[in-house]
């Protein structure tokens, strides 16, 4: 599995012009589901999301010192199946994510995890889409659940505000 954190002042996801899902500040995390994915995987990335020390401490004035439960900051989970994308010549593949039927109660239940070890009200989860826009601000940490030890930060155009096209796919 893997997840890319943004951290944000706000997030909403529309969809057909229609806002479907909103938080506050908080984190937006687009999660990738992989075909060999388990239960393990799942609560690591919820774990690992939920305690990131991504937010400044106002108190002390400390840089990255609180996560988004110390904060009470709302957390948007968005399943997004090209993050296990390949390029194979100038096609993209899909094959090593997990296939729709699969991944809908899969993603189901990793927003229920998050909702009980948080609080329920602040972690929204989506509708499985077939187009949506996002803004964000490009300021990344990707964790992936098969390595464990390994955290990779993106630090790309921090504070550029983009609009991002999400393409899901949806089974019949």
């Amino acid at each position: 599995m893997r997840a890319i954190v943004q951290r944000v002042l706000s997030a909403s996801v529309e969809v057909e012009g229609r806002v479907v899902s909103e938080i506050g500040p908080g984190l937006l995390v687009l999660v990738g589901i992989r075909d060999s994915d388990a239960d393990s995987d799942a609560d690591y990335i919820c774990r690992k999301v939920l305690n990131m020390r991504l937010f400044p401490n106002e108190k002390t004035g400390k840089a990255w010192d609180q996560s988004v439960m110390q904060r009470q900051f709302g957390v948007l989970l968005v399943s997004q199946f090209t993050l296990y994308g390949i390029l194979k010549g100038n096609k993209p593949d899909f094959h090593v994510a997990m296939p729709p039927q699969e991944a809908k109660p899969f993603y189901a239940c990793l927003v229920e995890k998050f909702r009980k070890a948080y609080t329920a009200d602040l972690v929204k989860g989506l509708i499985w889409m077939l187009e949506a826009k996002m803004y964000l601000r490009l300021s990344l940490i990707l964790l992936e659940s098969k390595h464990l030890a390994e955290v990779h930060a993106l630090n790309l155009f921090h504070g550029l505000h983009l609009s991002l096209l999400l393409r899901m796919y949806l089974s019949d």
